[in-house]
C-alpha cells in the first residue's frame, strides 16, 4: 500500500499527457503518465532546505509540510494551468516559491523553485529533492539509478521510466534508501538499489540579501530510459523560465480560442476559465477520452474510484465543451466512444483511457443512452457530415441494444444500475435517457436515410414517454416514483411488504431468490432528467413543475444551502452536490423561473475552491469542500448553467 494522501487536493496541472495532483503547500501528491486516468507513479516527493551556520538545525526542513513552522499561499497564475505556492518560515528567512506546469506536447513535468533571501545576514543552504515512486502503483520491482553523465535521479520499473534532473549540477545525490539520509542533509551517493526511493540536493552557498536564485527540477518519462532522459535533456536545453513563457502562453492562447464567456461578471468569467482549463487537463491527449476526476481514493477505502470515464459523465461535459467552442476535444471523445463500445451495442459503465473494461457493478443502461444523445447534440451544434456518418454504424447498434432492453410489461428499460451506482431497478431517469438516446438515434436515422429504423425508434422512444405517463406518477409524493422493481434486502423486502407495499420474489435457474418493491418513492434529483436534458416531459407540464418543487422542497440541505441528491442520502456525509443544485437550476431556467435558477448558480459559485475549482460536494454543516476535486461534471453543469442563461438573455 502507498503512502496516505489526502482525499481532498488544491491544484492540477499537466498537458494531457501528464496529470498531477497537488496540495496548497506545494506537495505533489499524485503524477499520471502517459494517460491522465492510469497508471499514477508517485508514493512521496518532498522539497526541503537544510540550513547551515547560525541557521542549523541539524534537520531538513520541508517547505511542502505546514508541520514544519512553514505558511503557504497557492494560485493559478491567472487564465492558465500553471500553479504557484509560496512558502514563507516564522524563523527561516529563505522564501520558497515552486511553480508547477507541464510543457505542452512534452513528456516532462517542470518544478521550478525559486528561493529569496529576505534576511539581512547572506544565507547558507542545501535544498533537497526527495522522490519515491511506486511506478504504476506497485512498490514491487522498481529500480533507482544515478545516472552520472545526465546529472540525474532514475526511477524505473518495466516499460516506465522517469529521470529527475536539473539545468543545476547537483552536489550531492542518493539511489535508494534516502529518506533519513534526506532528512539529516548528507545525501551517500549511492549508485543504484533496486528500491523506489532517491534524492538531490543543491548547495547555494552565502545568498546575499534581497537576492534569489532558481533551481529548476524535471521530472522527465519515458518508456526507456534513453527516451526519458532524452525527455530530460530536452528540457534542460532551455532556461525554465522560456518553458514557463512557452506554456503560459499556450494557456492563454487556449483560452482565447474558446467561445467568450457571455458575461463580464468577474466571479463567472473566472469561473468559466477555470473550467475550460480544467476541461483539456481532462481529456486525454493520447486517446481522447474524459476522466471524471483525478484519483484521489486509489485504495478504494471510501468509494469505488473517480479516475474512470463515465459515459453519463461525458455525454453531459462533451455537450458542455462544444458550448465553450472545444468541438476539437469533443470529436476525440467521440471517436474514443466508438472504440469502448461492445459487439452488442452497448456501454459498460465505466472504462480506462485505454478503452479496458474498468471496475464495475454492473452495466447502466442510461450510460450508452446518453452518449447517442450526446452525438446527436454534437451533430446538432457542428452540423458536421462527416461526424454523423462516422457515428452511424456505433449509434445503429446503441439504439438496436437500447430497444432491446425495454420491458413489454411497462415499456421503461429492464432494471440495471441507477446513475449514483448503488440500486438495481427500472429507473425513472434511465427511462428518460433511454428516451433521449432513441430520440437522438431516430434523428440520426432520419439523416442517414432510414426512415424505417427512425420509425422503429421513434415509436420505442414514444413507448418509454407512455410507460413513464402511465407507471411513473406517485399521488401520494406529488413526484415521479424512482423506479419500478428496485431490488432490495430480504429484511427490507420483509418490513415493507409486512406493512402492505407491492413486492415479488424471483427465483434464479441456480436457485438463489432475489427480492423486490414495485416501487422506489425516494425523491431524487435525477427525476428532473425527464425535462431536462432529456425531453421525454416538456418543463412546464404539471407533473414536472410539481416533481421539481418537491425535489427543492426535500433536498435543499438545511444548514448551507444547497440540493442533495436524494432522500436519506449517506454518501460521504450525505451532502450537497454542486452538479446537483445546478440541475435544478437547468430546469428552473428551462421552466422561465430564472431568479430561482441564479440563485442556485451562485450557491455553486460561493462553494468553489479557494483555487477556483468545482468539488463535487459541499459539507452540510460547515460549507467548506467536503469531496472530489475536481469534478469535471460539476464543470460541465456550470458551464450549461451560464449558456442556458445566456440563450435567454438572463446572464447578468
Amino acid at each position: 500500500m502507498l503512502n496516505d494522501k489526502p482525499y481532498l487536493i488544491d491544484a492540477i496541472t499537466g498537458n494531457s499527457r501528464f496529470l498531477a495532483s497537488l496540495g496548497n503547500t506545494g506537495r505533489m501528491y499524485r503524477l499520471w503518465w502517459p494517460n491522465i486516468d492510469f497508471p499514477q507513479h508517485v508514493d512521496k516527493i518532498h522539497s526541503g532546505l537544510f540550513f547551515e551556520g547560525e541557521l542549523a538545525s541539524g534537520r531538513t526542513s520541508w517547505f511542502d509540510e505546514p508541520e514544519h513552522g512553514w505558511s503557504h499561499e497557492a494560485a493559478y497564475v491567472p487564465g492558465t494551468n500553471i500553479f504557484r505556492t509560496k512558502a514563507k518560515h516564522h524563523y527561516f528567512p529563505v522564501e520558497a516559491t515552486t511553480v508547477d506546469f507541464a510543457a505542452p506536447g512534452e513528456d516532462f513535468h517542470v518544478r521550478e523553485y525559486t528561493f529569496t533571501n529576505n534576511g539581512e545576514s547572506p544565507v547558507s543552504f542545501q535544498f533537497l529533492f526527495y522522490s519515491a515512486f511506486a511506478i504504476a502503483e506497485n512498490r514491487l520491482y522498481n529500480t533507482v539509478f544515478f545516472d552520472e553523465e545526465a546529472d540525474a535521479i532514475v526511477h524505473y520499473r518495466h516499460r516506465y521510466f522517469f529521470s529527475i534532473g536539473s539545468s543545476n549540477v547537483c552536489t550531492g545525490y542518493q539511489a535508494g534508501y534516502a529518506w533519513d539520509a534526506a532528512e539529516n542533509g548528507a545525501l551517500r551517493g549511492t549508485n543504484i538499489e533496486m528500491t523506489t526511493d532517491g534524492g538531490l540536493s543543491w548547495k547555494i552557498q552565502d545568498l546575499a540579501p534581497g537576492a534569489a536564485v532558481t533551481v529548476p527540477v524535471y521530472i522527465a518519462a519515458g518508456t526507456t530510459r534513453f527516451e526519458s532522459l532524452d525527455a530530460l535533456n530536452k528540457a534542460k536545453s532551455r532556461p525554465s523560465n522560456e518553458w514557463f513563457a512557452e506554456t503560459n502562453q499556450y494557456w492563454h492562447e487556449f483560452v482565447e480560442a474558446a467561445t467568450p464567456c457571455p458575461t463580464d461578471n468577474p466571479e463567472i468569467k473566472e469561473l468559466y476559465v477555470r473550467s475550460l482549463l480544467m476541461f483539456k487537463l481532462m481529456s486525454d491527449e493520447k486517446t481522447g477520452s474524459i476522466v471524471a476526476a483525478p484519483e484521489f481514493d486509489e485504495n478504494f477505502s471510501r468509494c469505488g474510484g473517480y479516475s474512470y470515464c463515465w459515459g453519463r459523465d461525458a455525454a453531459f461535459i462533451t455537450t458542455a465543451i462544444d458550448k465553450a467552442g472545444l468541438t476539437g476535444l469533443t470529436d476525440r471523445f467521440y471517436d474514443w466512444a466508438l472504440t469502448a463500445q461492445d459487439p452488442d451495442g452497448s456501454w459498460q459503465q465505466r472504462h480506462y483511457h485505454d478503452g479496458s473494461l474498468a471496475p464495475s457493478w454492473g452495466i447502466q443502461l442510461d450510460e450508452g443512452a446518453s452518449l447517442i444523445w450526446g452525438m446527436w447534440e454534437h451533430y446538432k451544434h457542428t452540423g458536421s457530415r462527416d461526424f454523423a456518418v462516422r457515428v452511424w454504424p456505433s449509434v445503429e447498434k446503441g439504439a438496436a441494444f437500447l430497444v432491446a432492453s425495454l420491458d413489454p410489461a411497462t415499456g421503461l428499460p429492464k432494471p440495471s444500475r441507477d446513475l449514483w451506482e448503488e440500486r438495481e431497478a427500472e429507473h425513472t431517469y434511465s427511462a428518460a435517457a433511454v428516451y433521449g438516446g432513441l430520440s437522438a438515434a431516430a434523428s440520426f436515422a432520419e439523416l442517414e436515410g432510414k426512415q424505417e429504423l427512425a420509425a422503429e425508434w421513434s415509436a420505442a422512444a414514444a413507448r418509454v414517454q407512455e410507460g413513464l405517463a402511465a407507471h411513473g406518477w406517485n399521488e401520494e409524493k406529488d413526484s415521479f416514483y424512482r423506479g419500478l422493481k428496485i431490488t432490495v434486502y430480504p429484511h427490507v423486502y420483509e418490513e415493507a411488504t409486512s406493512k402492505g407495499l407491492q413486492g415479488y420474489t424471483q427465483t434464479s435457474a441456480k436457485g438463489y431468490t432475489t427480492y423486490h418493491l414495485q416501487h422506489d418513492p425516494v425523491i431524487d434529483i435525477s427525476l428532473l432528467g425527464i425535462s431536462v436534458p432529456f425531453g421525454a416531459f416538456t418543463p412546464d407540464d404539471e407533473r414536472m413543475v410539481k416533481t421539481a418543487d418537491v425535489v427543492e422542497r426535500e433536498l435543499t440541505s438545511p444548514i448551507v444551502g444547497g440540493i442533495k441528491r436524494y432522500e436519506d442520502d449517506t454518501y460521504a456525509g450525505g451532502n450537497p452536490w454542486i452538479l446537483t443544485t445546478l440541475w435544478l437550476a437547468h430546469y428552473r431556467i428551462a421552466n422561465g423561473q430564472y431568479d430561482e435558477a441564479k440563485k442556485h448558480l451562485q450557491w455553486a459559485i460561493d462553494h468553489r475552491t479557494a483555487t477556483g475549482l468545482l468539488p463535487e460536494q459541499v459539507d452540510k454543516n460547515t460549507g467548506e469542500t467536503a469531496w472530489v476535486v475536481p469534478l469535471t461534471w460539476s464543470h460541465a453543469m456550470f458551464v450549461l448553467t451560464i449558456f442556458m442563461l445566456a440563450e435567454r438573455g438572463e446572464l447578468n
